[in-house]
């Protein structure tokens, strides 16, 4: 495995006495928070090579990232703690066995409720900002509307992160400086994917509140358009096979990513993956639970019966026959 990040994101505070990194540092201990605005400007992300990758397929994690810079923690309105459970919280360790598998995976280092990437460009609430933008956006969103842009305005609770109205510098850095790099290394990864494999497989790893009463993995293919209907019947029996309850497209149907990776007739296919949170760490805590090694041994066999579907099956000849 290579990895291009000297953070090591994997490691996290658990309740299984796994160590605590930089990225899931609180404020007042001995890790000098005021460098890590910095230090994450030159890593928002981690991406995770297999020595060989012998697989099509690129996984992607948008919301793990736990790197809380000082000056938006110094913004916040909230408690740490309610910050933090809008994160992913260990997606992606729970994903990470496909590097294993041969498919490179990237992590966000920044938290999603500093940066969504998983949002449209143009996904800014104005309203927000002390001035004017200077680049379009879409007032017209739903997400925009329910305060989760690309810049959230709530954290999922519902609850406002922010006291006071943030200077539009604010949107043009952190776009500038996060947004844009997670965007252009995933596009890369996908391209030599698609380069070498003739077909590239986007896998967007997420994670889901139990409180919805949702199965246990959710798979958002934006209900046909954007993976072939082979690609999502596999991932339906290989998480089926491990006993996962699995459902389709509700209530998570795709975000950004797989609107804007998803082109079966292009040999380009984009999945979401929604696991159920209550199954692998305490909610509140946000900490893993004991049940946490067994479900990613789950994963994992699951993960080893996708990612050797045969690709042949994916081309836009054979989808359009399916």
């Amino acid at each position: 495995m290579i990895r291009s990040w000297h953070w090591g994101p994997l490691a996290r505070e658990s309740a299984l006495g796994s160590s605590v990194s930089a990225s899931s540092s609180r404020p007042g201990t001995d890790i000098e928070q005021g460098r890590l605005l910095a230090e994450l400007a030159r890593a928002p992300f981690c991406i995770l090579r297999p020595a060989d990758q012998s697989a099509p397929f690129v996984m992607a994690s948008p919301h793990s990232g736990c790197v809380y810079p000082k000056s938006f923690l110094a913004q916040t309105r909230l408690p740490f703690d309610v910050l933090r459970r809008s994160e992913d919280a260990f997606v992606d360790e729970l994903f990470a066995p496909a590097v294993e598998l041969g498919a490179p995976l990237i992590a966000a280092a920044f938290p999603r409720a500093y940066l969504d990437v998983n949002r449209a460009p143009a996904e800014f609430d104005a309203g927000m900002f002390d001035g004017a933008l200077p680049f379009a956006v879409d007032a017209a969103s739903p997400r925009v509307h329910a305060g989760l842009g690309v810049i959230p305005r709530i954290v999922r609770e519902g609850s406002d992160i922010y006291g006071r109205k943030l200077a539009s510098s604010e949107a043009v850095a952190r776009f500038s400086m996060f947004y844009r790099p997670y965007h252009a290394a995933l596009g890369r990864l996908i391209e030599e994917t698609a380069t070498r494999f003739g077909v590239a497989i986007v896998v967007d790893c997420h994670s889901m509140p139990s409180a919805a009463a949702v199965p246990d993995i959710v798979l958002g293919d934006r209900y046909g358009v954007s993976a072939s209907p082979f690609l999502v019947r596999a991932a339906e029996e290989a998480f089926g096979r491990r006993g996962f309850s699995v459902a389709r497209n509700v209530p998570y149907a795709g975000g950004y990513t797989t609107q804007l990776h998803g082109r079966p007739s292009r040999n380009r296919h984009a999945l979401q993956i929604e696991i159920n949170r209550s199954l692998y760490m305490d909610e509140e805590t946000v900490r893993s639970n004991a049940s946490f090694p067994a479900v990613k041994a789950r994963m994992e066999a699951a993960l080893r019966e996708l990612l050797a579907l045969d690709p042949a099956r994916l081309s836009p000849v054979r989808h359009a026959a399916e």
